[in-house]
C-alpha cells in the first residue's frame, strides 16, 4: 500500500504544497496533521507507524516533515525498515528500497541535524549581540526605548512614580511592564 504522510507545524500553515508534490505517487491512504515536528509524539504519525505493514511504502514530501533531528529521523527509518516498510522522500529523491537510497538517507539525516545546529548557533549569537546593544526583543515583545525605561525606572524605584504612571509613560500594559521590570532586575536590559 502507498501511504502518504503530510505534516505542517501550525493550523495557519497549508498542506496543499505537500499534497500536490505527492499526488504523482498515487497514494492509497493519507495521514495528515497540523502539529510541531519537535518529537514523534504526534497522533497521526503514531497511528501511521502502528498501521504500516510489510510491503508498504511511506511517502513524504520532505524528510523534515517526518522529524526535526537526525536521531528521530534515523529511528523512524530503522523502525520502518524492521517492519519491511520502505520510505520515499520526494524533495530529496530518496527511496530506501535501494542500498544507495539507504546510504543517502543516513548522510542526509546527519546533514539536516548539522544544518539545524548551525542555525540555532547563529541565532543564539545574534540574540547575544542584540542584548548587548539593548535592542533584543523576544518574539511578541514590544520594542522598548531603553533610555526612557531607565529614566522612568529610577523614578519608580525612588518612589516618585507609580507603576500605573510608569506603564502609561512607556505606553505598555501593566503585565508587560512587569515583565520588562523583571528583565531589568535579572540584568537582561
Amino acid at each position: 500500500m502507498k501511504i502518504g504522510y503530510v505534516r505542517v507545524s501550525t493550523v495557519e500553515q497549508n498542506e496543499d504544497r505537500q499534497l500536490k508534490g505527492l499526488e504523482k505517487f498515487g497514494i492509497d491512504k493519507w495521514y495528515i496533521e497540523k502539529v510541531s515536528g519537535k518529537n514523534t509524539n504526534r497522533p497521526e504519525f503514531q497511528k501511521m507507524i502502528s498501521e504500516v505493514k510489510e510491503g508498504d511504502v511511506v511517502y513524504v514530501h520532505a524528510l523534515s516533515r517526518l522529524a526535526r533531528n537526525a536521531r528521530d529521523l534515523l529511528n523512524i527509518q530503522y523502525e520502518l525498515q524492521e517492519k519491511g516498510v520502505d520510505l520515499v522522500s520526494n524533495k530529496e529523491s530518496i527511496d530506501t528500497a535501494t542500498p544507495v537510497g539507504r546510504a543517502f538517507f543516513g548522510m542526509l539525516a546527519v546533514m539536516n541535524q548539522f544544518e539545524r545546529e548551525i542555525m540555532l548557533e547563529r541565532q543564539a549569537e545574534a540574540i547575544a549581540v542584540a542584548k548587548e546593544k539593548g535592542t533584543y526583543r523576544h518574539r511578541g515583545d514590544k520594542k522598548i526605548d531603553v533610555e526612557l525605561f531607565n529614566e522612568n525606572y529610577s523614578l519608580y524605584i525612588d518612589g516618585n512614580l507609580t507603576k500605573v504612571e510608569f506603564a502609561k509613560r512607556m505606553n505598555l500594559s501593566r503585565p508587560t511592564l512587569d515583565k520588562v521590570i523583571k528583565k531589568r532586575e535579572d540584568g537582561e536590559i
